[in-house]
């Protein structure tokens, strides 16, 4: 559904977020330098434009990344692939985090927005028209894509930030459960739109873009069945989980990566009661966190 560290490069660690770079992101980068060339006299600007787009998206992750960790949440490593960029953010599962982890991306490209405009207006009263139509060019399309990537992002399609920002808000009303349902459903209308716009532009990247889209409301859809189902298990008493602090359900929810069949960890110390498997970690069915079992024990209430 989305790009991992799978073929991908290693570009920087930067406040202790790793920056992996896709192969094929190079391949794509060909195609579109190739097809900005007839906009420039050299292929230096075009070249220069492709990378500073993914610088753009880079700071758009960023913003992600670090708002996560600044309420508490857990965000080390950016992915950039031909699609954009995708921050791995894993906020504490509350409404308020999530919204701020979500919305601070597109607040970068808000920020951005003047000072880019500033500066292509500079460049045009300046006269770059006539005597630096390169550099004007260059500067006029980046201040364009920053609002593209802006209005783009804030559509309210999921898994896109404007459907993530909306669930968020949701949540405050409707639950986790049901606020996902909703924007995943919203999801795939906006999908049939995006398709319809590939077919009548003839854009193979608005198909390609439509087909993730389409895979990650999916995916969506299950999440939300899965938590409305955990919701309504019961909750096994002695243990929460260490990031989100929810009491585990009760019962064989955990399946052995060995023999593949189920069991339920906290019954069995971790241990797959078919294979004899120790596993170091438990994965959290709530938050998607995973941590060893002893980070789970709650201690007694201390008696008054």
């Amino acid at each position: 559904m989305l790009p991992t560290r799978q073929g991908s490069i290693r570009l920087f660690r930067f406040a202790g977020i790793d920056v992996f770079l896709h192969w094929y992101w190079f391949l794509i980068a060909f195609y579109g330098i190739s097809t900005r060339a007839k906009n420039y006299s050299t292929l230096l600007w075009p070249a220069l434009e492709y990378v500073t787009l993914f610088a753009i998206v880079l700071m758009h992750e960023f913003g992600h990344a670090l708002a996560c960790r600044q309420v508490g949440g857990k965000a080390n490593q950016i992915v950039l692939w031909p699609l954009g960029g995708v921050a791995y953010v894993s906020p504490p599962p509350r409404p308020g985090p999530t919204l701020w982890s979500i919305a601070a991306g597109p607040l970068v490209n808000v920020a951005l927005a003047p000072l880019l405009t500033a500066l292509a207006v500079i460049a045009r009263n300046s006269g770059w028209p006539e005597t630096l139509p390169n550099a004007y060019v260059f500067v006029r399309t980046v201040c364009l894509i920053n609002y593209g990537l802006l209005i783009f992002n804030l559509l309210p399609i999921y898994p896109l930030d404007g459907g993530q920002i909306l669930q968020s808000l949701l949540w405050f009303v409707l639950g986790r459960a049901r606020s996902l349902f909703v924007v995943s459903i919203i999801g795939f209308i906006g999908v049939a739109g995006l398709v319809v716009l590939a077919v009548a532009e003839q854009s193979v990247w608005l198909g390609i873009l439509s087909v993730f889209i389409l895979l990650n409301c999916w995916r969506g859809l299950m999440h939300a069945r899965l938590l409305a189902r955990v919701a309504k298990l019961p909750r096994r008493a002695g243990f929460a989980c260490p990031s989100c602090r929810q009491s585990p359900v009760q019962g064989p929810f955990w399946r052995c990566a060995k023999c593949f069949k189920p069991f339920d960890t906290f019954e069995t110390g971790a241990v797959c009661p078919h294979c004899g498997t120790q596993f170091p970690v438990t994965q959290c069915l709530d938050c998607g966190s995973s941590r060893p079992l002893g980070e789970w024990v709650q201690p007694p209430p201390i008696p008054v």
